[in-house]
């Protein structure tokens, strides 16, 4: 690949090109200065402690996450600052998730679990997920990903987008008609990026709209189902949940869903899986390649200096 003067900060070690170092976003880059660096990859999982530090490099033109969400980044980089995704990386390990979480809420999967320390043997009749009515909100990459492999689990599957429309595999409702369709459906599942749009976009109405012993997924980010109306939903024993994402993240240890029997909660691994590392090379080399090249890289979210296809950004 192509030697490179911007300064790439990634938080691990099998891969840069030349021009690349590693920097734990406190203190100093090793072998570079801070007002050097012009691309940042940001470290994975969590990336909101290396946010502040952002707004002191003076040359950054691209940030690139190794997320697909990217809240909270243009909030501290600005909108002149480009900022690229991860998206696609995490779609499988994310959909085998949202698929195990709802097969393991509507088997009994999780009592089962809870029951094999006290050797207590309980047979109860479950949910299948076949022939559930699965509402999917998120028809992004993810989205694609879980509808993919919901097919042969034989479910009744509704799509929602941002807005109503017509793709190759039929129609997609807009949110607009989120409450209506609840009514109708077994099992709702959120994979919508957080947005303004989408922060609580799973509020009470919607989550009241849904029939008694329906399910609750959430794998794309906490505030997009409102928290305090799901709570008092499951607690009450009318809805189920199985959340990999949460609001606030973690919950605290006194929050009633870490008790309540009918919440199965895993700590945001949705993407953490052996099909990351391979993934995030592969994307990181092209991306970086790209640069070098003075092309446009790819998942931009924010164009910043790759508005106008003219990248600043030119190999020197």
């Amino acid at each position: 690949m192509p030697s490179r003067t911007a300064n790439c900060c990634l938080h691990w070690g099998h891969f840069p090109p030349e021009s690349a170092v590693p920097w734990d976003f406190d203190g100093e880059p090793d072998g570079a200065q801070v007002d050097q660096i012009d691309v940042v990859v940001l470290p994975y999982p969590d990336a909101a402690g290396a946010l502040p530090r952002l707004a002191k490099l003076k040359n950054l033109k691209l940030v690139q996450a190794q997320t697909t969400g990217v809240d909270g980044i243009a909030d501290v980089v600005g909108p002149n600052i480009a900022i690229a995704s991860a998206a696609g990386v995490h779609a499988a390990s994310t959909a085998e998730l949202a698929v195990g979480l709802m097969l393991a809420s509507l088997r009994g999967i999780d009592v089962a679990a809870r029951d094999q320390p006290e050797g207590r043997w309980r047979h109860e009749r479950r949910l299948s997920l076949a022939d559930r009515k699965v509402l999917l909100v998120g028809v992004g990459g993810i989205g694609m990903e879980i509808a993919r492999r919901l097919e042969p689990f034989e479910v009744q599957l509704t799509r929602v987008g941002t807005h109503a429309r017509d793709d190759n595999d039929g129609h997609i409702h807009g949110t607009g008609e989120l409450e209506q369709l609840a009514a109708s459906h077994d099992v709702l599942v959120a994979i919508t990026p957080l947005t303004d749009a989408t922060h609580g976009l799973i509020d009470a109405a919607i989550l009241a709209a849904l029939p008694d012993g329906a399910l609750v997924v959430n794998v794309a980010r906490g505030p997009v189902v409102d928290t305090h109306a799901l709570t008092a939903e499951v607690v009450s024993g009318r809805l189920s949940c199985a959340l990999d994402v949460t609001d606030p993240e973690p919950l605290p240890p006194d929050h009633p869903l870490w008790r309540a029997g009918n919440a199965l909660i895993t700590p945001h691994l949705g993407g953490d899986t052996t099909a990351f590392e391979p993934r995030i090379v592969r994307l990181l080399q092209q991306q970086l390649a790209a640069i070098a090249a003075g092309q446009t890289p790819q998942n931009l979210v924010q164009p910043g200096c790759f508005r106008n296809s003219s990248s600043e950004l030119q190999p020197r």
